[in-house]
């Protein structure tokens, strides 16, 4: 095992997914336990390798933390994501706190009340309130305002969309 073989590992896996630096970090760290595991050698003897090719794709511009919370902010909002669900994905994909606060008040800067807005395309997706037949809406209602409860959701934010109509949706830009 070589900090050739671990760069071109990073590159490869760095050519099909946007990453935080977490998350490349545990792939070469896989990587060189399945290879270790294979040739009998000891994995820790390599974690400084690991290390030094993380740093590397730092300072190369390869990997940032920040700009990955951004485009992953922006990708979950677009599907219905809360900033309780975002903030939960991106502490398990290795990015702190202070870095998921700053793009989440980024977005909400630039949008305005993103979160209205994603409880509604949760809602349009997973066709809960004004998005379900009518006849069904009232049987549904708790059920509704509990599947967006246990999508991060406030309830009272949950019980304006799921009591809205679906004229309040399309006046949504």
């Amino acid at each position: 095992m070589t900090p050739a073989y671990l760069e071109r590992a990073a590159l490869y896996y760095l050519e099909r997914y946007g990453a935080s630096a977490e998350m490349l970090r545990r792939v070469l760290r896989r990587r060189v336990e399945t290879r270790c595991r294979l040739r009998g050698e000891a994995p820790g003897d390599f974690a400084e390798m690991v290390e030094a090719v993380v740093a590397r794709a730092l300072g190369a511009g390869l990997v940032d933390d920040a700009a990955f919370a951004a485009a992953k902010v922006r990708s979950l909002r677009r599907r219905g994501g809360s900033a309780r669900a975002i903030g939960a994905k991106l502490a398990a994909k290795g990015v702190d706190r202070d870095t998921v606060g700053a793009a989440l008040a980024e977005e909400a800067g630039a949008e305005g009340s993103s979160e209205d807005q994603a409880a509604r395309a949760y809602a349009r997706r997973r066709r809960l309130g004004p998005f379900r037949p009518e006849a069904a809406r009232a049987a549904a209602r708790e059920r509704d305002l509990a599947a967006m409860a246990r999508a991060g959701f406030a309830l009272s934010l949950a019980r304006r969309v799921i009591d809205g109509d679906l004229e309040d949706d399309l006046a949504m830009p």
